[in-house]
């Protein structure tokens, strides 16, 4: 149980952790993140040795759903990274927000809960259980985006993630529905053992869509990219931890999830090659545009994501080794950068890389940092980034049009590695300029997270091997199969070798040409006017106009419409029903019976209440029928209903004539007589076509299956003798409970209404004798 422990527990820090921060001990708050992250290590030994964790709990077993984890080479890594880099970023946030203690509580209560639900996601071995945490990913990393939610920009942005996240997540609702269907199971782990048959199914295109579909709103993948370099507003240990092993990171993980069923489909494979090519070529070019150091940053993560995405779509045996190296140095790489420009944003006020010149000799263990990180994100040698970089090439030398995928990857590598230079060369060499002579390197907790994961790049590059046999199971679980391979800094005079040089002179010449490529693309008005940011933008103001239009139809203010409409609605759905399914029926009669009155009763005090002149004789006429209806349950063998029918009703005479006499109700009927007439007609056809229903209900066999379970149940399971108070107390529990919390909140707001009325009665005589006395 330990996989089911660790989620929980990261649930139950939150508390915890609000009041760690409270308390001014943020730094501490890191070891929770580091706890789990030495758990999650423990498993590693059996995972190398090619075995997996399962744990299942029961959950809602009459739909074959399970509380289910599992742990195996992809799930863990994510895991790893999530809690690895989570430290790092925990630790960071605690001096980065020392100057707004005040925030901590709340920023660290948030960031626990997204850590919580990322270790969910990737651990869930159920989809529908999957799917919750990847819903509450979306909710916390809104709150995270819009943490400065005093600021307009944040709040704009964190809708926009929201909106785009949760929208591709009722896509993936709908295939994680038609997906468990057609396996018939929501284990994941069962649906990937039968890929065959479930990538054989007629649902299987649809199923491929909505997936991918999901996918891609999560991993911003064009054209939902927009909302991932609008959400660089957020504080920075945020954009580290959002982009580099977390929430643009999980769209990867369900492709390479699902990737076993589904990599023979050729529909699968053209969705993912075309949107990971796609979204590689938009971060390339919109890079080139920026100035910020973060927007820089968000744009290289689009690269980098559709490098991730493409090498699920291809079918090279290395595509899923190459995608596992790649997700690591990534992981390590960005989250460095981002750390090192928050540093730098901390140190001087800008993130404007235009500005930034000559921090090295104020900031020179920053510096240090930064270089490691840009080293490895541009592939140089001897950096994991570069093996990563070379396994690329290698599988796209062997794609379908290879050509094409290499001369990308080439162009998408040069603008990362130009990128790079931009952050970690631009920003430190050179003289200082005046204005930043007081920046210096901050205190270690911001230091230690950059430095040991630049450090960590550049210890795997060394020595690949410590990490091989792990990426081989990783490799194992997107694939399906086991591959051969080995990783080395050396595999002679290959072609790869040759493009990575290629890449090196065009990264090069691109870092030289920066400022002018940057202002020719900032010229091109046309990739914002006609762009998926502009396109939201639309959209969004004509859902306003729509809301609008709605309002101006729909929301007439008046209530005697708004029950007309819902009236009119009902009759119409009811009768069509009726005669679409031939439901309208007849009861035989038994000739005419005593009783009968009653009914004939109920119709004229019916008819006395449509009459009643002023409200209280209206009022007197209603309970009138209330009163009958008791006599009704009465002779039907209801004692109990009917002593609760006649209370109520006595009781509700007496509060209301109470009421009527303290407010102004109006003692004339104002309506006119067309309008009385089309009030008539409605009641008249409300009226009937609830007749034909329950007559249609009575002339039905009558199925004594409920009632009976209530009998035989009531007593042994309820420990009720009244069958009537057990339905409504126990079996019908939350019913009862939902229409008590209504009328709380009924009478809550009605109290308020009165509190204020006589608030300002009190103001109002208040004011008046004010007035008197300065008069006199």
């Amino acid at each position: 149980m330990l996989l089911t422990v660790l989620v929980l527990a990261a649930f139950l820090a939150v508390p915890l952790v609000v009041l760690l921060a409270r308390a001014g001990a943020a730094s501490v708050i890191a070891a929770i993140p580091a706890l789990l992250f030495a758990a999650f290590a423990s498993c590693l030994p059996e995972i190398m040795a090619g075995g997996s964790i399962h744990e299942t709990w029961s959950w809602i077993p009459s739909l074959g759903l399970s509380l289910a984890f599992r742990a195996d080479g992809l799930s863990l890594l994510f895991a790893l990274l999530i809690t690895g880099i989570g430290t790092c970023v925990f630790l960071y946030a605690a001096t980065y927000l020392e100057k707004s203690p005040e925030k901590r509580p709340a920023f660290f209560g948030y960031l626990t809960l997204f850590l919580g639900a990322m270790l969910g996601a990737v651990l869930a071995d159920n989809l529908v259980l999957m799917l919750v945490f990847w819903e509450l990913t979306s909710l916390s990393s809104f709150l995270l985006i819009g943490f400065d939610h005093e600021k307009a920009q944040a709040r704009y942005s964190s809708q926009q993630g929201l909106l785009v996240t949760v929208g591709g997540g009722l896509a993936l609702t709908a295939g994680v529905i038609l997906l468990g269907e057609a396996a018939g199971s929501y284990r994941i782990s069962e649906i990937l053992s039968d890929g065959a048959a479930v990538a054989a199914h007629p649902w299987a295109p649809e199923i491929i869509v909505l997936v991918v579909l999901g996918a891609m709103t999560k991993s911003a993948q064009t054209p939902f990219h927009l909302w991932l370099p609008n959400a660089m507003v957020a504080p920075t240990p945020v954009s580290a931890y959002l982009h580099s092993a977390t929430m643009v990171k999980l769209g990867v993980y369900l492709l390479a999830r699902m990737n076993p069923a589904f990599e023979e489909q050729g529909l699968w494979t053209t969705l993912l090659l075309i949107a990971g090519t796609l979204t590689t070529l938009t971060g390339a070019v919109l890079a080139l545009r920026e100035t910020d150091l973060k927007r820089i940053l968000a744009y290289s993560t689009l690269v980098a994501l559709g490098a991730l995405v493409s090498l699920l779509g291809l079918p090279h045996p290395l595509a899923a080794v190459a995608m596992a190296t790649f997700l690591i140095v990534h992981a390590f790489y960005k989250a460095c950068l981002f750390l090192v420009a928050g540093i730098i944003d901390h140190e001087t006020g800008t993130r404007d890389s235009s500005r930034l010149r000559g921090l090295g000799r104020r900031m020179p263990v920053t510096a240090a940092a930064a270089l490691l990180g840009a080293f490895a994100m541009a592939g140089l040698p001897p950096f994991l980034g570069f093996i990563g970089k070379e396994l690329i090439y290698e599988v796209d030398i062997a794609a379908p049009l290879p050509a094409v995928a290499v001369g990308i990857a080439v162009f998408a590598n040069a603008v990362t590695m130009a990128a790079a230079g931009i952050i970690a060369v631009r920003s430190f060499a050179g003289s200082c300029p005046p204005a930043f002579q007081k920046a210096h390197d901050p205190r270690w907790t911001m230091l230690f997270g950059p430095l040991a994961l630049g450090v960590s790049g550049l210890v795997l590059g060394v020595m690949p091997g410590y990490v091989e046999g792990f990426i081989a199971r990783v490799a194992e679980a997107v694939s399906g199969n086991g591959v051969e391979f080995h990783l080395t800094l050396w595999h002679g005079f290959t072609t790869a070798l040759f493009l990575s040089l290629a890449t090196f002179m065009l990264g090069g010449l691109l870092y030289v040409r920066w400022d002018r490529l940057r202002g020719w693309l900032e010229t091109r008005r046309q990739l914002d006017r006609f762009g998926p940011a502009a396109a939201y933008d639309v959209g969004m103001a004509g859902f306003q106009h729509v809301a609008a239009w709605q309002t101006r139809l729909i929301q007439s203010g008046s209530l005697p419409t708004y029950l007309a409409a819902t009236l009119i609605t009902i009759v119409t759905a009811v009768a069509a029903s009726l005669v679409y399914f031939e439901g309208a029926a007849l009861p035989e009669f038994n000739g005419f019976h005593p009783l009968f009155i009653v009914p004939m009763l109920l119709v004229l005090a019916a008819i006395a209440v449509v009459r009643a002149d002023t409200f209280i004789s209206g009022l007197v006429a209603a309970g009138i029928v209330g009163f009958l209806m008791s006599l009704v349950f009465l002779f039907q063998g209801a004692p109990d209903l009917a002593f609760t029918q006649f209370s109520v009703e006595a009781l509700s005479i007496v509060i209301l004539l109470a009421i009527v006499g303290r407010m102004p109700f109006r003692e004339t009927d104002y309506r006119t007589k067309g309008h009385r007439r089309r009030d008539a007609a409605i009641a008249v056809g409300f009226g009937m076509s609830a007749t034909l229903v329950l007559l249609a209900v009575v002339s039905s066999p009558f199925n004594a299956r409920l009632s009976d379970y209530y009998k035989a149940t009531s007593l042994p399971e309820a420990h009720g003798r009244n069958i009537v108070n057990v339905i409504i107390v126990d079996f019908r529990a939350l019913d009862t409970l939902g229409e008590i919390t209504v009328l709380t909140l009924a009478a809550i707001a009605a109290s308020a209404l009165l509190y204020r009325r006589q608030a300002s009665g009190r103001a109002l005589a208040t004011g008046n004798m004010s007035d008197s006395m300065e008069a006199e």
